[in-house]
Order: structure tokens, then sequence, then C-alpha cells
């Protein structure tokens, strides 16, 4: 049986990961309670304790807007933790598969950004976790990086309980409606993942590098808000829907910046994997669970 390392155990794709692989698998997930990915000995030191055949790390500083002022936490998490994983992974032969965002394009232009785009992120968060993508990239060729966005699941914090959260609070919401992107659900990320691990397993070598996955269709932060209460409100979740209004970026200023586009062109995954894009409306039908 195979055996995963799996890293960012608690948050909302480890989780799915740990789910999905019980009983397929064995696995050893940690949080950072169990393992500090920024203390090279430690990972050192379980990788070669547990020799995995491969390592998912599901682990980083995603809290964007912190991360502006708490840089140094950021290049730890998002860039040593991911470097050390990927050559302990080397030095035992492992393959690791490392998730990382749309946040390492700029999101000014048009269209879809393929994975050969030019990458530019405007923030720390952004720079971090394209710097942590290369150092993983040097540090072991049998690496799989998985770009994805707007990530939302049953388990943790993301836009949907958000959304359910103040939908009960408010009966006048303001939702950002000029940044477009995927939402795309945790289970799905966990499930693509542990696909393309298997089809690596299972003897594919000409497949390491990059990859696109995120939810479809592209909507705006307004639309999927407008997507969720009406969800809640067919499993009568809110005694009343609130009323949304479209806003601007520019209406509601934060730290860090977000791109404006954040739509990922998914034709490789597809092309190589067979991976079809997140239906993000279909995991939208199961809103019970995400309000509890």
């Amino acid at each position: 049986m195979a055996r995963f390392l799996i890293t960012g155990a608690k948050g909302q794709v480890g989780y799915c990961l740990t789910q999905q692989l019980t009983g397929k698998a064995e696995i050893l997930a940690v949080d950072r309670d169990e393992l500090d990915i920024t203390d090279q000995s430690a990972v050192k030191n379980i990788v070669v304790f547990f020799k995995p055949d491969v390592i998912i790390n599901a682990a980083a500083h995603t809290a964007v807007d912190r991360a502006e002022s708490e840089a140094e936490l950021s290049e730890a998490i998002n860039v040593k933790g991911p470097q050390y994983l990927a050559e302990a992974a080397n030095e035992i032969g492992a393959v690791i598969l490392h998730i990382s965002t749309d946040y390492v394009f700029e999101g000014t232009g048009a269209g879809e950004y393929k994975e050969d785009d030019q990458t530019h992120p405007q923030g720390v968060y952004g720079r971090t976790k394209l710097d942590g993508e290369i150092a993983v990239q040097k540090a072991n060729p049998k690496h799989i990086i998985l770009r994805t966005a707007w990530v939302f699941g049953e388990h943790g914090n993301n836009f949907v309980k958000t959304m359910l959260r103040l939908g009960k609070e408010r009966e006048v919401l303001g939702v950002v409606g000029d940044q477009i992107g995927g939402p795309t659900y945790a289970g799905d990320i966990a499930s693509t993942l542990i696909k393309i691990a298997f089809e690596i397993i299972n003897g594919r070598t000409d497949v390491f590098g990059t990859y696109h996955f995120s939810g479809q269709p592209y909507v705006s932060w307004y639309e999927f808000a407008d997507a969720i209460f009406a969800a809640a409100e067919t499993k009568k979740l809110l005694k009343k829907r609130p009323h949304l209004n479209p806003i601007t970026s520019a209406d509601y200023p934060t730290p860090a910046k977000r791109p404006a586009n954040s739509r990922l062109d998914l034709s490789k995954i597809k092309a190589v994997f067979g991976i079809e894009p997140s239906d993000w409306r279909k995991a939208l039908k199961n809103i019970k669970a995400y309000s509890s």
C-alpha cells in the first residue's frame, strides 16, 4: 500500500485529503502541532522515519492581508517549508505535490492564465507562493505544482461560510463584483491531487510540472455570493435572503491587492490527466454542511 505524508492536515484541502485517502493508502497526516515544516531537521526526521512514496503539501500561510505585515512568517511557511519537504522527498526518491495559487499572476490581463504565462505577484502572499514553487522545482524534479483559486469547503474558514454568517446578520450586503475567478471545492482539489499521485505511483513519469485546477463557470464574488444565497434559500437556511449590492475593489480596500482576473486555463490538466474543472454549483447543493 502506498504511503502518503500530508501536511496542513487540518486545513480545507488537507482535511479532505485525509478523508479521501483513508483505506486507500497508509497516511501520516500532520498539522503544525505535529510538524513545523519550517524546521528543516524536523521535516527530514519525519520523512526518513515514515518513508512516504508521496508528500502532499497542503500547508500554507494563506492569510493574504496579514501576510503584508507578516512577511517573515509567510516566507518561512510558503517558501522554506516547501523547500525542506521537497529536499527531503528527493533524498528518499519520493514525489512531492505542492498546492499553489492564482496570486502568482498580476491578475490584470484578459482571458485565462496558462501555466507558462508570465508571473507577476502583487503582494507578499503571491510572491512567497511563487518563490515556494521555484524552491520545489529546484529541490525535486519529481514534483507536481497545482495552482488553484477561491477555495471553499465544509471544513475550515472560507467565503461560503462567511456569506452564510453575514446573511443571517445583515439585510443588505455589498460584495465585490469586479474580481473574476473560479470558485474551487476543496474536495475536488483533494481528489485531483490523489488521482495525479496514483497515476505517478502506477508508473507515469512524463507528467511532472505545473498545472492549473479550479472551478467553472468563472464568476465574480458578487455572482458567487448570489448563488450561495440562492442555495441557502432553497434549503431554508435563511429566514430572509439579504439584498446584495455589487461593489468595486476600490470600494473595499484591503492591505493586499487582489487579482481582478483569477481565471486559470484548465486545458493542460484535462489533456494530461483527463481531469475536469471543479463543479462549484454542484458542491453548493450540500449547502447545509457549510452552516453547521
